[in-house]
């Protein structure tokens, strides 16, 4: 009798506790304010130009004048919370050897505020903006480039999802971050990756912001609720025994990239499923990149959240009207509620992260010519981890459509279910059933 008491207490705790979660994700979303976000994205636009190679002197025009706007911001933040961030400039020194796209050497400057986690305060999830903007000529840095949409619409995303998230804490660290540098060859998250594998940062995900406001492609399609993911399906640091294997065992569309995609799709279908995320099974848009690139190429994972429909005609484009057209990246083109339901998706992500376990390691699959599939793993060595759940779909489905939650164990037969026919995954489960993104099988047992 006093066991099965024990026993109801603890699922009664697990239970309170995932609501308070619940909760928290809801509450989250509702205090993501639109307003601060036009206000911001107004600010930034009103610095005239943000080339990374415009005026670093002038307290009211050019790239120094808005970063140190925006480190003032997350310093402001910091005050808010009692110094929960820590803010800080993160900088290389780039050349004009380095590329074509380079006038002239220059600082690559980028402004990062650090939330650091109660547990894992070496396990980081990243949510970035790009702080410079472009003319029509990206080496033109003196002419008018407001940028309002690409992408001070992702870089007071950015700063909007710290003021909210702040104010919370988290087993693991969150990084909210401007990225300079963009426009020229992604120089600032190329730099800031290469710090984060000398400072040996455990990075789980980072989430790239750019161009997050604009509901009306230049195809006439209008629409606030559809946004894209963009994501490579495999791991670029992969070796080739790893590549071999594959060609056996399946994995093209299944690198960590691809899987904390999927993760962000699962969570705006649970807590907003009046927005439709769209799973983009490419890197970026077609031969172009962002910023989530250079911390894909070392091994992080990482995808890029943007609207639908762009508008291609204010965007890269010098302020102008011709044939009627109004040219230019001006704040009137901005949708600041869709900017805003933008931000949320990218907050509770951040939040899921950072409240998320360890996922489980050396995830292995068997079950080859039988009539069961076998997965075993290594189980980590939090003891808030409750237990394991196994995934699987179809081979041709892009999301994961079936699980099973299978306790603390660290295999598990799934009778009946024949290897040859689908995918598989294991994901850890906090006890409050916060749920760590899905690692697919990386080696094979008999």
């Amino acid at each position: 009798m006093k066991k099965n008491l024990l026993l109801v207490s603890f699922l009664f705790l697990i239970k309170f506790s995932f609501a308070q979660i619940e909760s928290k994700i809801y509450d989250i979303i509702e205090n993501v304010s639109a307003e601060r976000i036009e206000n911001d994205i107004r600010k930034l636009a009103g610095f005239g130009t943000r080339n990374t190679f415009s005026d670093t002197l002038s307290e009211t025009r050019g790239i120094g004048a808005a970063r140190r706007w925006i480190k003032n911001e997350f310093e402001q933040i910091s005050k808010n919370c009692n110094n929960c961030l820590k803010v800080s400039y993160q900088k290389d020194f780039v050349t004009k050897s380095m590329s074509k796209r380079v006038p002239k050497d220059a600082w690559v400057v980028n402004v990062l505020a650090i939330q650091k986690g109660t547990k894992y305060p070496n396990r980081y999830v990243i949510m970035s903006g790009d702080i410079d903007s472009r003319a029509s000529d990206t080496m033109d840095f003196t002419t008018d480039a407001p940028g309002a949409n690409d992408n001070a619409s992702g870089m007071a995303g950015t700063i909007e999802a710290a003021r909210i998230l702040s104010k919370y804490t988290f087993e693991s660290s969150i990084i909210y971050v401007g990225l300079s540098g963009e426009e020229q060859g992604l120089f600032g998250g190329a730099g800031l990756a290469k710090y984060a594998k000398e400072q040996a940062w455990d990075i789980i995900g980072v989430l790239n912001n750019d161009m997050i406001g604009n509901i009306k492609g230049v195809d006439g399609v209008i629409d606030n609720r559809s946004f894209r993911i963009f994501s490579e399906p495999t791991n670029i640091t992969d070796t080739e025994e790893q590549i071999k294997r594959r060609r056996y065992y399946g994995g093209e569309v299944d690198g960590i990239s691809r899987q904390l995609a999927r993760y962000v799709y699962k969570n705006v279908r649970t807590y907003m499923p009046e927005m439709n995320p769209m799973l983009i099974y490419r890197l970026d848009r077609f031969g172009r990149g962002g910023h989530h690139k250079p911390f894909n190429d070392i091994g992080f994972a990482g995808i890029r959240i943007m609207e639908a429909h762009e508008n291609y005609i204010q965007q890269h484009q010098d302020i102008r009207t011709e044939n009627g057209i109004n040219y230019g990246d001006t704040v009137d083109h901005v949708n600041f509620g869709y900017a805003s339901k933008l931000t949320a998706v990218n907050a509770i992500n951040l939040a899921h992260l950072a409240w998320s376990p360890p996922p489980p390691t050396e995830v292995k699959i068997g079950g080859i010519v039988e009539a069961s599939a076998k997965l075993k793993w290594n189980k980590t060595s939090n003891n808030h981890v409750k237990g394991y759940k196994i995934y699987w779909r179809n081979t041709t489905s892009p999301t994961w459509d079936h699980s099973r939650y299978v306790g603390n164990v660290d295999q598990f037969t799934l009778k009946g279910i024949v290897i040859d026919n689908y995918f598989f995954g294991v994901s850890s489960i906090s006890n409050e059933d916060i749920e760590s993104p899905v690692v697919f099988p990386n080696g094979v047992f008999k």
